[in-house]
């Protein structure tokens, strides 16, 4: 559905939650506590009235324990209506250069605090975990340095307020975004382990660190030189350049410039996990978006205690 459609078909907890559970449970209740599938049945209050059922509460048959739809997802323990909730996902996943804490505290009526603790959960929900089937083809890789001038500073002071990003993206594919304290073999050789296939083909600029890390490991990897002003350069029937990464790049920034001004290096990479996932997800439209982000909340909880960069 469209944001139109939710707001208009899902106006209360209840409504939100019966469409959380036909889209979580497709083939019955999930027990969270020990994954029993469709062994659940619904608690309902007794006809006497002595007995109070909270709405929305089920029962494992195998643990006997009682859970909601929210229980393991970014939703639980939270005060927040679930019809808020769905909103909040929808104008994350529709806005391409994302929605800032203070929109979202305007337009769906809670509190600014509300508003961010949602958009850092459902960007949370958002993060690629695993990276189960690593990057192929042909791959570019880019760096670039996230944040501002710090007024009234010094050269050094300028540069250290900035903080480095690395993206691998795949032509017309998939882009995976990290935050390094500095752009060094040592910090780029764990990444391109586990994200890079040994079959890609990878194009880099002619930074002297990507030669180092990506000797005999993968096909080919081309250099497109921006120091000589080469941007582009065709061989056989290849195109090396690093165009498409750096268009990833233009869509990150316009974000963090233009959507939130600033983001702090404590908090950036969640922001690279929503600016990734909507890149993902590009091909589809933004209510099948909406719902693999809906599809991607089971299984994580982020809490106010939680420091922020524990799951970096």
């Amino acid at each position: 559905m469209n944001l139109t459609e939710i707001a208009e078909q899902i106006k209360t907890e209840g409504q939100a939650r019966e469409f959380l559970e036909k889209t979580l449970w497709p083939d019955g209740a999930v027990c969270p506590h020990c994954g029993l599938i469709g062994e659940s049945y619904r608690l309902q209050p007794r006809p006497d009235g002595k007995t109070h059922v909270r709405p929305g509460v089920w029962k494992c048959s195998g643990c006997r324990k009682q859970f909601t739809v929210g229980v393991g997802t970014i939703f639980e323990d939270s005060h927040i209506p679930l019809h808020k909730w769905l909103q909040a996902i929808h104008l994350l996943c529709a806005s391409k250069k994302g929605m800032s804490s203070h929109q979202l505290h305007r337009m769906l009526g809670v509190t600014y605090k509300s508003a961010w603790f949602m958009s850092h959960r459902i960007r949370y929900a958002m993060k690629q975990e695993g990276a189960d089937t690593k990057l192929r083809g042909t791959v570019e890789i880019d760096e670039t340095y996230v944040g501002g001038k710090v007024k009234g500073k010094g050269t050094k002071a300028a540069k250290d307020s900035k903080v480095p990003v690395v993206s691998l993206v795949e032509r017309d594919g998939r882009a995976r975004s990290f935050q390094l304290e500095h752009v060094t073999a040592k910090n780029l050789k764990p990444i391109l382990q586990e994200h890079l296939h040994a079959w890609s083909r990878v194009m880099t600029d002619d930074s002297a660190v990507y030669p180092f890390v990506l000797k005999n490991r993968v096909i080919s990897h081309d250099v497109v030189c921006h120091s000589r002003d080469e941007y582009v350069r065709h061989e056989d029937d290849r195109s090396i350049h690093t165009n498409t990464v750096e268009g990833f790049f233009s869509i990150l920034k316009r974000g963090i410039f233009g959507t939130f001004h600033h983001v702090s290096r404590q908090h950036l990479h969640r922001y690279l996990s929503e600016f990734d996932f909507r890149y993902n997800a590009r091909k589809v439209s933004d209510e099948e978006r909406t719902e693999q982000a809906i599809q991607s909340v089971v299984g994580k909880r982020l809490m106010y205690r939680t420091r922020p960069c524990a799951e970096n």
